[in-house]
C-alpha cells in the first residue's frame, strides 16, 4: 500500500501536538485558546475489531456529562436527515428515523472538555493549523457534536460515513473517523452494528442481543461508553468494512452523541471552493518531493473533486 499520504498526515499531527503539550494520565492539553484539563485513561480503551478498525472506551463520559448533553438538546430536536449521494443535500429518508440536533462547538465548558477529550483519544486534534507562505489559519476538522434520540422502533439502516458526492467531499473531504458516545442505557435493541465486520463470528448471539445485532459485530449502548471507528484505511482509501447502523430500539429509548472528524478543514468554504489553493500545510514539501506526479489524485484532483495541493503543483486554471 502507498503510505506516503498517511505519513505526511501523521507528521502534521506531530507538529500540532508538539505545539499542544499533553500528559497522558490525567491529561492536560494546552489548547491554542487556553488550557483544558482532560481526564484520559488509556487502560479504559479496548480494541473491538481490526476490520474495520474499531475501539471502545468504557466510561468515556460521566453520567453528569451525559445528562447535560441531553438537557442541551432535548427541546431542539428535529427529524434526522441523510446526505443524498448525488446532490449532497440533506434529505428525509426512512433509512434514518431518529431525531437530532447539532450543538455549537465549545458551547460551554462541558462540551469543550468533551471535544478536547475526543482529540486526545483519537490523536486528531479539534483544531489544526494550515499554513501557506503568508498566513497561518486555524481550521476545524471536526463537525459539531450531533445529539441523537431514538424512540421505540427508530433506527438507522447500515450506511457509510464517507461520501460519494462532490459537495460533501469539498466541505472537508471524507470523514476519517467517527466517535459515537452513548448518553443512556437501552433496555433492549439500539445496538451499533457493523454488518461487514470480520469479527462477527466471535460475538455472543444469545437472547440479550436483538436480531439486528446478530447480522454483524455489534456493541450494546451503555451510558458513558464511546466508540471510535475509522472509515478510511491508513492509506486513505475508503473502508467498506466500516459499514455500520443503529439497530431499532425494542424497549426503552436511546440517546447518543456523535463526533465526525474529516481529513480536511470542515466547512471552510472560502478556501475549499477556490481553484488555486493548497488545502494542506505540507503541500509545498510534498510538491518538491515529486508527489504531484506520483500521487495526482490527491495532489491535483480528478473530475469528482478538486485536488488538495493545486497551488503547489502549479496546475491552477488561472
Amino acid at each position: 500500500m502507498d503510505y506516503r499520504y498517511f505519513l505526511g498526515f501523521f507528521l502534521l499531527l506531530l507538529i500540532n501536538f508538539a505545539l499542544v503539550p499533553a500528559e497522558i494520565n490525567g491529561l492536560v492539553l494546552k489548547m491554542r485558546g487556553g488550557t483544558s484539563s482532560v481526564q484520559f485513561d488509556p487502560t479504559s480503551v479496548a480494541q473491538l475489531s481490526w476490520r474495520p478498525r474499531a475501539f471502545i472506551y468504557k466510561g468515556f463520559l460521566s453520567s453528569e456529562e451525559c445528562d447535560h448533553l441531553i438537557i442541551l438538546a432535548k427541546d431542539k430536536l428535529e427529524k434526522s436527515m441523510v446526505a443524498d449521494d448525488v446532490s449532497g443535500q440533506s434529505i428525509e429518508s426512512e433509512v434514518r428515523t431518529s431525531s437530532g440536533m447539532f450543538l455549537e462547538q465549545a458551547l460551554d465548558e462541558v462540551v469543550a472538555d468533551i471535544e478536547a477529550r475526543i482529540a486526545a483519544w483519537t490523536f486528531l486534534p479539534v483544531g489544526l493549523f494550515a499554513f501557506d507562505l503568508d498566513t497561518a489559519l486555524q481550521t476545524e476538522n471536526g463537525e459539531a457534536l450531533l445529539i441523537l434520540h431514538y424512540q421505540h422502533g427508530q433506527k438507522y439502516e447500515p450506511h457509510f460515513d464517507f461520501f460519494y458526492d462532490k459537495v460533501n467531499l469539498e466541505r472537508g473531504g471524507h470523514r476519517i473517523a467517527t466517535v459515537p458516545m452513548y448518553l443512556s442505557d437501552v433496555e433492549s435493541g439500539g445496538e451499533t452494528v457493523f454488518p461487514n465486520s470480520e469479527g462477527k463470528l466471535t460475538q455472543p448471539t444469545d437472547d440479550s442481543w436483538s436480531n439486528c445485532a446478530k447480522t454483524g459485530y455489534a456493541v450494546k449502548p451503555r451510558k458513558g461508553d464511546a466508540l471510535l471507528f475509522f472509515n478510511l484505511h491508513p492509506n486513505t482509501t475508503t473502508d467498506p468494512k466500516s459499514l455500520h447502523g443503529s439497530c431499532p430500539v425494542i424497549k426503552g429509548e436511546k440517546w447518543s452523541a456523535t463526533k465526525w472528524i474529516h481529513v480536511q478543514s470542515f466547512d471552510n468554504m472560502e478556501s475549499q471552493t477556490e481553484d488555486c489553493v493548497d488545502k494542506n500545510g505540507n503541500c509545498p514539501f510534498w510538491a518538491k518531493a515529486g508527489e504531484c506526479e506520483k500521487n495526482p489524485a490527491y495532489m491535483v484532483g480528478s473530475e469528482e473533486f478538486t485536488g488538495y495541493c493545486r497551488k503547489s503543483c502549479k496546475v491552477c486554471s488561472s
